[in-house]
């Protein structure tokens, strides 16, 4: 497969939207946190994460304690596709990090996701990074933390968004 290639991902373009970032202030936590990672590059990927927002913020399994600034970035393993976007969700859920998983998977569904070859370009794809410090291998379906994360631009540099938020020394 032509174009198919792996290189470190230089730095990109941080990006602020509507809800990225975002902080709830005074969130109670009593559920399972969880770090989000979520990219796209199939249309208007902004909106798109704007509108997951909006569509979580709905969804009774979910609530959203913080997100990151977005990171516009050149894609990596297969080059021939436009560049992606990358951000955080911080969330609590009272689901497992399995159920997490289906439930996210399920969402990416719905907002278009088509599963043609590793690294293909999408529409939206969302992963679990981290649960609640949690060390989880099932495999090659959920592996916890996400393997490589810190090596990542596409996670550290959003993340480095959300270092001031509490939470996040409950999850990483």
């Amino acid at each position: 497969m032509s174009g198919y290639l792996y290189k470190k991902v230089p730095q990109g373009r941080v990006v602020k939207s509507r809800n990225f970032p975002y902080y709830k202030k005074n969130t109670k936590i009593s559920g399972n946190l969880a770090l989000i990672g979520i990219g796209g590059n199939i249309g208007d990927t902004l909106r798109r994460f704007n509108r997951l927002f909006y569509f979580l913020q709905r969804d009774s399994q979910i609530e959203i304690v913080a997100t990151s600034t977005i990171l516009e970035n050149p894609p990596f393993g297969f080059l021939e596709q436009p560049d992606f976007y990358n951000a955080l969700i911080l969330l609590q859920t009272p689901l497992s990090a399995v159920e997490l998983l289906a439930h996210m998977q399920h969402i990416e569904l719905h907002f278009g996701r088509k599963r043609s070859f590793k690294n293909a370009p999408r529409t939206l794809d969302l992963d679990i990074i981290a649960f609640n410090k949690q060390q989880i291998n099932k495999g090659t379906k959920l592996i916890v933390p996400h393997p490589h994360y810190k090596e990542r631009d596409s996670v550290t540099v959003p993340l480095e968004s959300l270092k001031g938020v509490k939470w996040l020394k409950r999850v990483l």
